[in-house]
């Protein structure tokens, strides 16, 4: 396939992967866009005025959207490194089973686990609170992360640790001048997509947070509920606004490696 074909076909892709965000995009700027009306007649900027008004719930949403993805991404990296090391460099008996179990959260329905951990939090206090939202998000977060960090240290040189020890490296030393910089790319990424998880996280939060800790998602679908698609459409862009910026920052990193794997750079 030449150059201009697979320009084509990515020109073509991204297209098919825009297309559906077309209509969110011009509810958030229209009023009053009816059948069969192929654009909306009239034009303003008052849902986004609206967003960001002072008595809008919106502002307050997207701090604590932004508040618990990060956390939640932290919190996933913190455990997901440790254990993507050990999946990735060592093999053990029951290694499968580990793996197997990593999945479950990703394959069963997010209510059933929402229901599941609920009664637990339940106990422990954690429900309508931010902490337990947090702490759910890492079900469907956690796995993401360690799988990519298993696959980076599956390329990782571990050798490079012990000469650092033989040289009189401390183990600090060794996991902040070897190892960090060795696997900071996949870090980055896995760090990345546990955001984009946790950001975009519906039935958790509702069930652990109980309305009481309203995120984008949450009023999203009260507004596309509602009927309000104006507002839908504004919280349907801000939704995306994180997920596009980390697209955008994969597919760099991935561009990246693959111009110093073929060693065009």
């Amino acid at each position: 396939m030449n150059a201009r074909a697979r320009m084509a076909l990515g020109a073509l892709l991204i297209a098919a992967l825009m297309a559906p965000l077309v209509p969110l995009a011009l509810w958030s700027v229209a009023r009053g866009w009816f059948f069969p009306q192929i654009l909306p007649a009239t034009w303003t900027f008052e849902p986004w005025m609206r967003a960001f008004a002072a008595r809008s719930d919106i502002p307050g949403a997207l701090m604590t959207t932004t508040c618990i993805a990060l956390a939640a991404s932290a919190l996933a990296l913190l455990l997901g490194i440790p254990a993507g090391r050990a999946l990735g460099l060592y093999r053990f008996r029951g290694k499968t089973l580990v793996e197997l179990a990593l999945l479950a959260p990703v394959i069963v329905p997010g209510i059933a686990v929402g229901l599941g951990i609920h009664g637990v939090f339940l106990r422990l206090g954690l429900t309508n609170s931010a902490l337990g939202v947090v702490l759910v998000h890492l079900v469907p977060t956690l796995p993401y992360v360690v799988f990519v960090m298993s696959g980076v240290f599956a390329n990782y040189d571990a050798e490079a640790e012990a000469q650092a020890r033989s040289l009189g490296a401390k183990p600090l030393q060794v996991l902040w001048h070897v190892m960090l910089p060795a696997i900071a790319p996949g870090v980055m990424v896995a760090g990345l997509f546990a955001f984009l998880v946790s950001w975009s996280q519906y039935i958790l939060t509702l069930t652990i947070g109980g309305g009481r800790v309203v995120t984008l998602p949450l009023l999203l679908y009260a507004q596309a509920g509602a009927g309000r698609n104006d507002q839908a459409g504004v919280l349907a862009m801000l939704s995306l606004a994180p997920g596009l910026v980390i697209l955008a920052l994969v597919a760099r990193q991935l561009a990246g490696r693959g111009m110093t794997i073929g060693g065009t750079r």
